[in-house]
């Protein structure tokens, strides 16, 4: 039986794509901005277009579009929605300081619209991933009233649904690098599954070198590697090496002994230094731990945590991927990785100027492929074992 899945939210569909690898069939992706949709045209794994539904999901005309979508295949058949997924901007701003903060409420609040589009659909597992205070920042609901998200997810689906929400580093649970986040799992009460126990499985966590330590070094300044076109990284100031070269694992270059060698610029003849806002900026990695958070910035080295442990530069778009769990199946344009290696160094370079930033903002704002594939797999599991022994209750839902 073929199970179903909707992602609300879904970027360039990388942790979607979990799903996917798990035997889930998309009918449905929304997202906002067009150059991560064309990703997921890329990677084609809908069974047509009208499957990738591009616009904001505020719009009533959007939100139509995607049920739309769910209602046609499902017209013919007794049966619904498996799963709906939805991983929406949320600032992280808690209820006590709400009045100063009513944009970031604002954007809070697309996570309300996932809900409601939820609601339409009625699927039987509802999943949110997002960031780590997530369920206690606020977040606008329907009668224009703040609460904390916890509070509107069960105002809307606490009467239907069984709800498990949690704290988790995503490291202790097959991610190959740090990141801190929330998940909510949410299963109809019709279905007799225990939220918990979808939640991905607590794993050894993998360390730098094993993940990424046996690809070919990087040395010469953006250097592309001969056989692989992700296996590069963004050209800095030539003078900004000597910042980071003296580093051993763990220093960052503003803990230098001279001020010539601490992040600084020359200003009408004058040196000025960089002001240190976070310790992890300029700072080499050690390669016997596990691999930093992934930030959208990955691309320089005044962003965090993005020196190599050895080479003199930021990690690789393919060691990022490593890092996120993204299988080498994964593509970021229609062409393939064959007919890409074989390109001459300037129409490689040319690639990636059009590409690589939107590679490494998806992969800083990605799920980690690997946590969806562990939830996509319990459920499609789960519901086949259910339907074999004819365990659904007959109930009214909505």
């Amino acid at each position: 039986m073929t199970r179903t899945y909707v992602s609300l939210f879904s970027s360039a569909g990388v942790g979607d794509y979990g799903f996917y690898q798990s035997g889930f069939k998309l009918l449905a992706s929304n997202e906002l901005i067009e150059r991560r949709m064309n990703v997921q045209l890329a990677n084609h794994i809908a069974d047509n277009d009208s499957a990738y539904i591009l616009g904001d999901i505020t719009k009533p005309e959007i939100k139509e579009k995607i049920i739309d979508q769910v209602n046609r295949y499902y017209k013919n058949k007794k049966d619904t929605l498996d799963l709906l997924v939805a991983t929406p901007p949320c600032q992280g701003i808690s209820v006590a300081n709400h009045h100063k903060k009513g944009e970031d409420i604002k954007r809070n609040s697309l996570v309300l619209e996932s809900i409601l589009v939820a609601e339409k659909l009625h699927p039987k597992v509802i999943v949110f991933e997002n960031v780590k205070r997530f369920l206690k920042t606020a977040c606008t609901d329907i009668n224009n009233q703040t609460y904390e998200i916890r509070q509107v997810i069960s105002r809307h689906l606490a009467r239907d649904y069984n709800i498990y929400g949690t704290e988790l580093n995503f490291k202790d649970y097959g991610a190959n690098s740090s990141r801190p986040r929330t998940l909510v799992i949410s299963v109809r009460k019709d279905i007799p599954i225990d939220p918990q126990d979808l939640m991905p499985s607590k794993q050894k966590s993998k360390t730098l070198r094993q993940v990424i330590g046996n690809l070919p070094s990087l040395k010469k300044m953006g250097e592309i590697d001969k056989d692989d076109i992700l296996h590069t990284f963004r050209p800095y100031r030539a003078d900004m090496r000597a910042w980071i070269h003296p580093l051993k694992q763990g220093e960052s270059a503003f803990d230098n002994a001279y001020p010539l060698l601490r992040p600084h610029r020359i200003i009408k003849g004058k040196l000025v230094p960089n002001v240190r806002k976070n310790g992890d900026k300029y700072t080499r990695q050690y390669w016997d731990k596990v691999a930093p958070a992934i930030h959208t910035r990955n691309d320089i080295l005044a962003s965090q945590n993005t020196v190599h442990p050895v080479d003199d530069r930021v990690f690789s778009i393919r060691e990022l991927m490593l890092l996120m769990n993204v299988p080498s199946s994964f593509r970021w344009t229609k062409d393939s990785y064959t007919k890409l290696n074989r390109m001459s160094l300037e129409d490689k370079k040319d690639w990636l100027k059009q590409n690589a930033i939107t590679i490494r903002q998806s992969l800083g704002e990605a799920v980690p492929t690997i946590i969806f594939r562990q939830i996509g797999e319990k459920t499609y599991a789960r519901l086949d074992e259910i339907n074999a022994n004819n365990e659904i209750k007959k109930v009214n839902i909505g």
